[in-house]
């Protein structure tokens, strides 16, 4: 496995060179101590995989990602950082990066990370697999509470295809209210028409 290393911490950069070409499989291909440099290097370097930092001098990590992606669609990616905040977890991943481990782990951690990425695993450290799992989480209860419950209601209503008068008989409100209640939903959902609404609300789970 042909591997690059981009790494601003000169010590870090050889720490890792030293480690990952003494790993049976593993070939440093290249070492680069800025993201400007890696791109000059990597049609030479023909590298499979890449682990970088993201806080590099110049170019950032993440726009390293991209470009690197760019040029090489099948170049795996690896994340090494300090950094752990939602902002940058997701950048780097929709950047190209498909593994992401903190700098503190262990040299084995590494290792095996790097074995499992090229195997086409997506290995992240615990801590940056939790906060995604948090995201998503987090995302499923908010499109729960997206429409009030009277809201929930009504579109319901509209799902068993009954029409606003009707609707209003069935929930005792006027077919006014009824209509503010659907145009309510229609902006909420981002929905333009009765079946849009439908859909949108079938894949949140609201009805």
């Amino acid at each position: 496995m042909r591997l690059v290393i981009i790494e601003d911490d000169p010590l870090l950069l050889e720490n890792l060179t030293l480690l990952l070409n003494g790993e049976e499989g593993l070939s440093v291909a290249g070492s680069f101590r800025s993201a400007e440099d890696a791109l000059k290097g990597l049609k030479n370097a023909k590298p499979e995989v890449m682990l970088t930092d993201l806080g590099l001098p110049g170019m950032s990590g993440v726009e390293l990602i991209k470009k690197a992606k760019e040029e090489m669609p099948s170049l795996e990616i690896m994340a090494h950082t300090v950094f752990e905040d939602r902002e940058m977890v997701f950048s780097a991943i929709k950047a190209g990066a498909s593994g992401y481990i903190l700098k503190g782990s262990s040299p084995r951690e590494v290792i095996e990370s790097i074995h499992a990425l090229y195997k086409g695993g997506a290995p992240m450290s615990p801590k940056i697999a939790r906060k995604i799992i948090h995201e998503f989480q987090d995302d499923a209860l908010s499109e729960q509470y997206l429409l009030t419950q009277r809201e929930k209601e009504v579109v319901k209503r509209v799902e068993e295809g009954l029409t606003y008068k009707e609707i209003g008989e069935r929930l005792s409100i006027s077919t006014h209210t009824v209509h503010t209640h659907i145009k309510n939903i229609y902006e909420k959902l981002q929905a333009k028409d009765r079946n849009d609404a439908i859909i949108k609300a079938r894949q949140r789970g609201i009805i």
